[in-house]
């Protein structure tokens, strides 16, 4: 939002463009993070960002978007004209990742220029795999994003379970965290999860989104990923109920 971007033009000293065509100057690289493919293609293909950017530069998307739209970008007509080398790059760490400067990149990309982009990306993350060719970084991502669902319900429902049977939920914690089930999830969502606590960013809706693309590509190679399907139907009951802002740790809101 507006709102936004002028408190971070404010602290870091950037500068913020009116529109995405109106720049004065063409830039190295472009980078983006939207919420969905329709808003990825718009601003990258739509929205006359291409005529801000030189020849043989490059755009890294952060967003978690389908295989269709990275073979969409990579091959326009406009990227391939301008030499312009795409990376889809999804991230993971979530809010507090970003805010640290500490995201984990799944790079997918050509090897050119790759050492160019590191250098920018090492700026706000603690870890960049470059994974292989166009398209590897959103497959990663959605490894990534099953993983991370599977985690969650399963949380949920062992603090359903210690919850309903009056154990101290703390020593608990002091209990398990040290062996086979420690996780990031169990470290950072655990007691905020006890408490009922769900403000904590990587919101419902887009794992909903995150899902739906892992399992449309699980369908294409005929796998049957029926834990995650159980998953996304869970999310989908907490976004019916209205709770699609919430983060992905209300999961254990359905058995309470």
């Amino acid at each position: 939002t507006s709102k936004i971007s002028d408190k971070w033009v404010k602290k870091y000293h950037g500068t913020q463009l009116p529109s995405l065509n109106s720049c004065s100057i063409k830039f190295d690289g472009i980078i983006t993070c939207l919420k969905d493919d329709a808003s990825i293609a718009s601003v990258i293909l739509n929205s006359g960002l291409l005529e801000c950017i030189k020849t043989n530069a490059f755009i890294v998307d952060h967003s978690t978007t389908s295989l269709d739209l990275v073979s969409t970008i990579s091959n326009h007509p406009d990227i391939l004209d301008k030499k312009i080398s795409f990376f889809d790059a999804p991230v993971s760490g979530g809010e507090v990742g970003a805010i640290n400067g500490l995201l984990s990149i799944m790079l997918g990309g050509p090897k050119k220029k790759l050492s160019k982009v590191k250098i920018v990306l090492e700026a706000y993350s603690k870890s960049i795999t470059h994974i292989g060719p166009s398209g590897h970084g959103q497959l990663t991502k959605m490894v990534n994003q099953l993983c991370i669902a599977s985690l969650v319900q399963g949380l949920s429902e062992g603090i359903a379970l210690g919850k309903k049977s009056n154990l101290n939920m703390s020593k608990v914690l002091e209990a398990i965290s040290g062996g086979a089930a420690q996780s990031w999830q169990m470290d950072n969502r655990f007691n905020t999860m006890v408490k009922g606590n769900f403000n904590f960013g990587f919101a419902v809706d887009l794992m909903i989104k995150d899902l739906k693309i892992a399992l449309s590509q699980s369908k294409k190679l005929d796998i049957n990923l029926s834990t995650s399907k159980s998953i996304l139907k869970n999310y989908h009951k907490l976004s019916l109920c209205g709770d699609g802002n919430l983060d992905t740790s209300s999961l254990i809101k359905l058995l309470d």
